[in-house]
Formats: structure tokens, C-alpha cells, sequence
């Protein structure tokens, strides 16, 4: 038991620095060995988007978990489709150059960010010298987007609809021609007015109707031709097949849920699903190679309810981390990260009291520390503990509160972050990823 917050603070922190690698690395050992051998999936939480010390921090750590734990794979909050992309350029089979990896490879502007190129570099460079018990694999695994917003579902569709004709040409090709029919133009499905005005969007229309029931037919299919069919491909093509047909249909729910009143809600819920069926399918993809690494918001890896303040709205919804941790149990565990200081986010000195000026009164620049769930600590102050104000100027901080005890397994809280080199001005940004409801 600790008797006070600051208490817990002084006895548990792990301090480190960047800079000072045989620093960082004995924290990660220690974290790690605290999680124990049984964790699977390890989230690790952004404080917000825009943080240049929080994707160094996690380039840093991916790093040890490949040297020292086991882990031979980082999923990133990307478009899932998009991924693939990156990972034919990380094994070194791809004939694109990078600038054109980091066009086509990433979703949400992602590919633009410096610290992304470092890392899959890294990557790349690791698996090239042949060091690897097995070859690091980089994936996406948000839902497919387009130039702004949601993408279109014909990507995805053509992906099972390719399979489906290379292993069952007879339904193949005339299926590809009635759903080809339905799916019109692009530009109609990602039209970014659509977000804000349900009027616009194409995702209740008779034609989006008729193609939601193809695609419930597409599954059916190849559910009911398993057998044949995991004879003929081997059970990853046919896995992979059947994931992206089933993802076309959470698309097309997307779309559906963007021609109703606009509900912030019912959007991050089915897109917090998408997020989390992807990540069960990489994990079963990545069983008997290794661990897996996932990276995203502090919101969408909480195992608590997530909540966003827009305006005067109080949007919550259940993250991806909150249905992992409920489908895996002790082999999903997530590490959520804070923030002291960001003059370039908006993000002033924390406030007396709170967890995060407690934390960054630690020593640093680097500390992580247990929440134990709570347990251990003193309920009195868990329960006054205030809540520092956010940024105005980049309203993707959550602040740490009284929650994040029971969210995280471990807090990683940092002095300060300058924004993310490469990243677009973020004004302009975040005007963006408000409008397309991407936390």
C-alpha cells in the first residue's frame, strides 16, 4: 500500500532518457518482466497526434522488444489496406521507391511523418541483414481511407473477389460483375462533404443497399467453400481473403452510419470494431512468429470506455482496446502515454495536482510507472484527483484522470514534446481529422 500519490511515485517510477539508451532499455526490461511472458499484444498508447518525442519513444521501444522480448511485428493506427504497402517495402520486395511507400503505404497524412520513415527503415535495414529468426512485419490496422475520410469499399472487395476468382472461377467472375455495377464512382463514396452532411453521403442509397447484401453474400461464399477453398489457396491466403471481405462490409456499415444523423458515437464505435477485428486477425497471423506491438491513441487502446469532449458534447464509445482486453485477457496488456509540456501543441505546464504535473515532478525526462489498476493506492486521492486542462490548439490531448489508473497496465510520461517533423501545419491538420471524426 502506498500512502500517498506521491508516495507510489517515488517508490515505482522508472526514470530514462532518450538519449540515454542503457536507461531506456533497463525501463522496457523491467516493464516487461513486471507484464510477464504471457502478454501477446502490447498496446502502446499516443498521448495525442503530434508528439515528435512520443514516435521516437515508440520507434525506441519497438527496438528493445525486437532485441530482448520476442516481438517481430508493430501495427500502427494506418489504413489496413494501405499497410501492405509498407510491408512488401519492409521485407524488401517491393519495386517502389520510398517517397512512393509513404504516398500509398499510410492513411491520416502518416506517411508524411519523419519518425515513420525512421522506423521502417529500421526495419527494413534489420531484415536485410538477415538477423531475424524471423522477418519483421509492419501493418496498418485502421479502417481503409481514402484522400480525406472513409475510403470507398472498392479496394477491399477487389482483394476477396481476386481470391475468389483464382479459387472458385465459376461464381467469381459473375459476382465481380454485379458488385463492379454497384459500386459506381469513388469520388461519391469519399466525398468529404458527406461527413458533416448525411444528406451527401451515398451509404443508404437502394444501389449501397443492394451492395451490402452482395457482400453478405461474398462472405457467405466463401464460408460455405471453406474446405475447398483452404485446400486450394492454404489457409493465410484464404484467412486473408475472408478478413477483407468481412472488412468491406464493416465499410459499408461505415458509410451507412454516415447517412444518418450525424452520431460521433456510432462512428467511433464501428470504427473502433474495424480496428479491433484487424488486430485479431494480425495477431493469428503473427502466432508462432512473435508479439505484437500496437500503436494508436491513448483512446482507441484504453481498456476503459473511451470518452472526447467535442464541444459540448460528450461522445463515449468502446475502443478497440476495450474488446481486446476482453477477448485476450492477461495476453493484452497497454502502456498509456502523457504529456508535461508542447508550446508547438498548445499544451501548457499541467496544473498543480494533477497526475501529470505529479509525474513530471519525477525524474525524467522519461518515466514509466505501474497503475496496478489502482489497487495499492490511496482511494481517497485517486478519487480528488484533478484533471489538467487540454490544448486548443490540438485537441487530440486527453489529459490523464482517475480512469487511467484502470485503463493502462503502465503510464509512460514524458517532460515535454516539441510536433512531429514532417507533419503538416497543425492547424490545417486537425481541422481535418475533426471533420473526418478520426480521434
Amino acid at each position: 500500500m502506498h500512502t500517498t500519490l506521491d508516495d507510489w511515485i517515488a517508490r515505482e517510477a522508472l526514470p530514462c532518457d532518450l538519449a540515454a539508451p542503457a536507461t531506456f532499455n533497463t525501463a522496457v526490461d523491467a516493464v516487461m518482466a513486471s507484464l510477464g511472458e504471457q502478454v501477446e499484444m502490447l498496446g502502446f498508447g499516443e498521448a495525442l497526434h503530434g508528439g515528435e518525442e512520443i514516435l521516437q519513444l515508440r520507434n525506441r521501444l519497438f527496438q528493445r522488444l525486437v532485441e530482448a522480448h520476442g516481438f517481430s511485428a508493430i501495427a500502427i493506427e494506418s489504413s489496413f489496406p494501405r499497410g501492405q504497402v509498407v510491408n512488401d517495402h519492409v521485407l524488401g520486395r517491393s519495386t517502389l521507391a520510398p517517397a512512393e511507400v509513404w504516398v500509398q503505404g499510410f492513411g491520416n497524412a502518416f506517411g508524411q511523418l519523419e519518425a515513420n520513415h525512421t522506423l521502417v527503415e529500421w526495419m527494413r535495414q534489420r531484415n536485410a541483414e538477415g538477423s531475424q529468426p524471423v522477418p519483421l512485419q509492419f501493418y496498418g490496422f485502421d479502417m481503409p481511407s481514402g484522400s480525406v475520410g472513409p475510403a470507398s469499399p472498392r479496394q477491399v472487395l477487389h482483394v476477396a473477389l481476386d481470391y475468389l476468382s483464382a479459387h472458385h472461377a465459376a461464381s467469381g467472375q459473375p459476382r465481380r460483375e454485379r458488385i463492379e455495377a454497384l459500386l459506381g464512382d469513388d469520388g461519391a463514396w469519399e466525398n468529404p462533404a458527406a461527413i458533416m452532411d448525411p444528406s451527401l453521403s451515398v451509404g443508404a442509397s437502394a444501389t449501397a443497399n443492394a451492395l451490402r447484401i452482395e457482400t453478405e453474400e461474398l462472405i457467405a461464399e466463401l464460408r460455405s467453400h471453406a474446405p475447398a477453398l483452404v485446400a486450394s489457396s492454404g489457409p493465410a491466403a484464404y484467412a486473408e481473403a475472408l478478413r477483407y471481405a468481412t472488412l468491406a462490409r464493416q465499410v459499408l456499415n461505415f458509410h451507412a452510419a454516415m447517412a444518418r444523423p450525424v452520431d460521433n458515437a456510432e462512428r467511433l464505435g464501428v470504427r473502433d470494431v474495424m480496428m479491433f477485428d484487424n488486430l485479431s486477425y494480425i495477431l493469428e497471423r503473427e502466432q508462432g512468429r512473435g508479439k505484437l506491438l500496437v500503436f494508436a491513441h491513448n483512446s482507441h487502446l484504453k481498456r476503459g470506455q473511451a470518452e472526447w469532449q467535442l464541444g459540448s458534447n460528450l461522445i463515449t464509445w468502446w475502443p478497440a482496446g476495450a474488446h481486446l482486453a476482453m477477448q485476450l485477457g492477461p495476453r493484452y496488456a497497454v502502456i498509456g502515454t502523457g504529456l508535461g509540456f508542447s508550446e508547438e501543441n498548445g499544451l501548457s505546464q499541467p496544473e498543480a495536482g494533477t497526475l501529470e504535473a505529479r509525474l513530471t515532478a519525477a525524474p525524467g525526462p522519461v518515466r514509466f510507472i505501474p497503475t496496478h489498476g489502482g489497487v495499492g493506492l490511496p482511494t481517497a486521492a485517486i478519487a480528488g484527483l484533478p484533471t489538467r486542462s487540454g490544448s486548443a490548439k490540438n485537441p487530440t490531448y486527453f489529459p490523464l484522470n482517475v480512469a487511467s489508473f484502470s485503463d493502462f497496465d503502465w503510464l509512460t510520461v514524458l517532460d515535454s514534446a516539441t510536433y512531429q517533423r514532417g507533419g503538416p501545419p497543425l492547424q490545417a491538420w486537425h481541422a481535418s481529422e475533426a471533420e473526418t471524426d478520426y480521434a
